[in-house]
């Protein structure tokens, strides 16, 4: 595991390098995409990078970890529209290489295992890039969820609903489910990014890196990967 501690402005910079030298790379690269705050910067950079000609996403393909239960995809708070907003509007990646899970497709168990079979056939994910939440989820895969879980409904808790009802105009908007990657679909990724930032992740971020690996802190899994990126920026990372 290779750790930065820094500013938050140099862990965006150092992240978005880390995918641009994957693309560099490997031209065709699939890459997992995570939404909220922390990843925007790392975006910000990226377009930047995409308009002055550093890299191109035009043979790329993203796959996101998640997305919200029964929220259109217009809605200002999906996950969709977000990385419309945030990335995919500016960058010359082609409409057809994004995928996100559909939160309101019919038969949501179906979704999950398509999504699942769609991930495998495109070959796997080459980088996969995370947050972590409070609790320590990863995607949106809550405390005590199963190692070797696969794309899945997610009953979300109590604390991740008043985390995310921030981004809502009440906490009674926000969804009560969603649809995420699994710990093994993720663990599966040949290469895994994970930005966290602020005080409030210092606590977290010392169990998941520092602390015994346990279903009871999701994003402790990350430590039996083979190859992890972690970019702590200065105020999460002053128990480290």
């Amino acid at each position: 595991m290779k750790l930065f501690i820094g500013a938050s402005e140099e862990c965006d910079r150092k992240a978005a390098l880390e995918i641009v030298n994957q693309i560099k790379e490997k031209p065709d690269s699939v890459i997992g995409l995570a939404t909220g705050s922390t990843p925007v910067g790392m975006y910000q950079n990226l377009i930047r990078m995409n308009h002055a000609g550093e890299v191109s996403f035009f043979r790329v393909k993203t796959f996101n970890l998640d997305e919200y239960v029964g929220i259109p995809r217009a809605h200002p708070c999906s996950y969709y529209y977000f990385m419309q907003e945030n990335l995919f509007r500016d960058i010359d990646i082609p409409a057809d290489a994004v995928s996100l899970p559909n939160g309101n497709a019919p038969d949501l168990e179906e979704e999950c295992r398509s999504y699942e079979e769609k991930i495998a056939e495109s070959g796997g994910i080459d980088l996969q890039v995370l947050g972590i939440g409070h609790n320590g989820h990863i995607g949106f895969n809550e405390p005590n969820t199963p190692f070797d879980s696969v794309t899945h409904v997610v009953d979300l808790t109590e604390s991740t609903i008043q985390a995310n009802s921030r981004f809502f105009d009440s906490i009674d908007q926000v969804p009560r489910q969603a649809l995420s990657m699994g710990i093994k679909t993720i663990m599966h990724a040949r290469k895994i990014l994970l930005i966290v930032k602020g005080a409030d992740k210092a606590d977290i971020i010392y169990k998941a890196l520092r602390g015994p690996v346990t279903p009871e802190v999701p994003a402790s899994i990350l430590q039996l990967h083979p190859n992890v990126s972690v970019y702590v920026d200065n105020a999460a990372g002053v128990k480290l």
